[in-house]
């Protein structure tokens, strides 16, 4: 069964264009993941700072490979000083019937 999950964070004030980069770069990472199938990064029409992050994988054992990737600390550790929030607000998804 797939993965999927919506991750959310806010940009600090001045923060966007850093945030972008960021999350650019390690976007191009991640979907390059073998069990990856999506990792679309989008920001809020309304406002801007406010990033969310559509990310599906094949299965389980996929995404438990991202969350192992050595890069993704490193991407979190850089993100958690740039954002609102401590760290990225996950919500895991389900299909509908």
């Amino acid at each position: 069964m797939k993965k999927t999950l919506l991750a959310e964070f806010t940009a600090r004030e001045g923060a966007h264009d850093e945030v972008a980069h960021l999350i650019g770069g390690y976007a191009l990472k991640v979907r390059e993941e073998e069990g990856n199938l999506a990792f679309d990064v989008y920001t809020r029409t309304a406002d801007p700072r406010a990033f969310w992050i559509f990310e599906v994988y094949r299965d389980e054992d996929a995404f438990q490979t991202h969350l192992k990737a050595p890069y993704g600390g490193l991407f979190n550790a850089a993100l958690a000083p740039l954002i609102e929030e401590d760290a990225s607000v996950l919500t895991y998804l389900d299909p509908a019937a």
